[in-house]
């Protein structure tokens, strides 16, 4: 369930991958399963516009992609993107007061980049220095920014209002950013997006089995992954509820 819960949370670069309920309509007010969700009627809108586009347009492609490209192919492109990614994340350690990481991200990248032909091959993986991604939301969050309410974006998916604002510096160094020309952007980006969504294929099979409310269950992982990530693993024993109260401690 664990691996699943951070497999969702993918799905934020993807623009989501599962279907919402019809939401709340006529006089009924709006139902609020948590705290952590007090937009959940208009989200619950968004995450279902979302889903339309992905079943229309990403989840054909990524299929489409998965079907005829090879594997070695799709495992090399994985490679060089999460390489790129990876320098970023080492910068968020660094950010985040985590030297001893942001060294060990900063040789991944070292080896994948010599070794690995520019990160075509893991050679940093097969040398034990395993990736530990990070992000400016969770540089934020480490420093003591709280969540705030869920939000799901459009076309994006699933995010809080302090990882929404962190995304714009996040796609700042992503990889799509590389190419000197518009086309070559737009090439890179389509790229990140097929290697994300085909990534999520069998996720969403299994997501279609297990969840009756799948608006929720996507929410509740994205939350759970995003706590987990901010503290490393390791969050304070807390009513989950509370996750996302600006009056909850700690904030992170």
């Amino acid at each position: 369930m664990k691996r699943l819960a951070a497999a969702l949370g993918v799905a934020a670069l993807a623009a989501g991958c599962a279907t919402a309920p019809a939401p709340a309509t006529g006089d009924a007010p709006a139902r609020v399963a948590s705290p952590a969700d007090p937009w959940e009627n208009w989200n619950r809108k968004v995450y279902a516009f979302n889903d339309k586009v992905d079943e229309v347009v990403l989840r054909p492609a990524a299929e489409a992609y998965r079907d005829v490209v090879p594997q070695i192919v799709r495992t090399g492109v994985a490679n060089v993107l999460g390489n790129i990614r990876d320098v970023w994340s080492a910068a968020n350690q660094f950010l985040q007061g985590k030297p001893a990481d942001g060294l060990e991200m900063s040789a991944r990248v070292l080896v994948n980049t010599t070794m690995g032909l520019f990160g075509l091959l893991d050679w940093g993986t097969e040398l034990r220095l395993d990736r530990r991604s990070e992000d400016f939301g969770q540089t934020l969050g480490v420093w003591g920014v709280g969540p705030g309410p869920y939000v799901v974006l459009p076309l994006l998916g699933p995010s809080s209002v302090r990882d929404g604002l962190a995304w714009p510096v996040d796609r700042m160094f992503a990889p799509s950013r590389l190419p000197q020309t518009d086309a070559g952007g737009y090439g890179v980006l389509a790229m990140e997006l097929l290697n994300a969504r085909s990534d999520l294929l069998s996720t969403t099979q299994l997501l279609d089995q297990v969840a009756l409310d799948r608006y929720s269950f996507v929410r509740d992982a994205y939350l759970s992954r995003r706590l987990d990530q901010v503290w490393d693993g390791a969050p304070p024993l807390e009513d989950y509820d509370n996750y996302g109260d600006d009056e909850a401690e700690p904030a992170r």
